[in-house]
């Protein structure tokens, strides 16, 4: 082996950046989430904005039990997106659980790790979302079973919404609502939206229901709101980004209000 060359240091050093990217938001996903990442990478991140991601413990049945025991894991999981740097926003990423545990522990959680740093759910942007929109008579759709789309419905009811018809597909388990076809939620929207709404939406971070929102509005002809496009939505519009996205439905072109 030919020696070495020695190892020189450089007399200077470079100037450095404030950040890496101008803008940070945080994803809190769960363990055996399959879609919130992708989604927030499509939708979210750009050569200005960056996506970073904790994973927290979650096993299935997605039941309101197992749901609950997820509050404990969120400051942790906060807490390992970039360490002590501060964030334009956080987002946990499970709809059943914000509603089951609630926005204002969630915050709290969040922000043991981080402070001051916005925290976003996704029934909280859905709700915004909603508003934005001007909807006030909704139809809700979820892959949940009836017991756990039970507090859902009262989530909506409590912010004011006339919900004129609520459907549900039965799954108990995240990775398969991971697996529905976008195009099957397509028809599944046309088949859950009572004829005076003033919108649908479709919730569920598992579900790959964002890429389904043009189809979904073209097939019952009305706004469609979903958690991870409404989060995604929440947290571009925190990180001063308005750009319109028609692309990913008619929420995408709207202010956050």
């Amino acid at each position: 082996m030919k020696p070495l060359p020695e190892i020189r240091l450089m007399p200077t050093r470079p100037a450095l950046d404030a950040r890496p990217l101008e803008k940070r938001v945080g994803l809190i996903i769960l363990a055996t989430d399959h879609t919130s990442e992708p989604d927030f990478r499509r939708m979210v991140a750009s050569d200005r904005i960056g996506v970073y991601v904790a994973r927290i413990p979650y096993a299935n049945p997605t039941t309101p039990e197992n749901l609950r025991k997820m509050q404990p894991e969120l400051s942790a999981g906060a807490a390992l997106i970039l360490p002590d740097e501060p964030l334009d926003a956080i987002c946990y990423s499970c709809t059943s659980a914000s509603v089951v545990i609630g926005d204002a522990e969630i915050e709290a959680a969040v922000q043991a790790a981080k402070p001051g740093i916005p925290v976003v759910t996704p029934p909280m942007a859905g709700v915004r979302g909603l508003k934005a929109l001007g909807a006030k008579r909704v139809s809700i759709l979820t892959p949940y079973t009836i017991e756990t789309s039970r507090p859902m419905a009262t989530y909506f009811a409590e912010r004011g919404f006339d919900i004129l018809s609520f459907a549900c597909l039965g799954f108990e388990d995240d990775r398969e609502m991971a697996r529905i076809a976008p195009a099957a939620l397509i028809e599944l929207a046309r088949e859950a939206t009572h004829a005076e709404a003033d919108a649908l939406f479709v919730s569920c971070t598992a579900l790959r229901a964002a890429l389904a929102v043009p189809g979904m509005e073209q097939a019952i002809g009305l706004p469609v709101v979903t958690s991870n496009q409404a989060s995604a939505w929440n947290c571009l519009r925190l990180c001063g980004d308005d750009k319109p996205r028609p692309e990913f439905g008619r929420l995408m072109t709207l202010p956050l209000g």
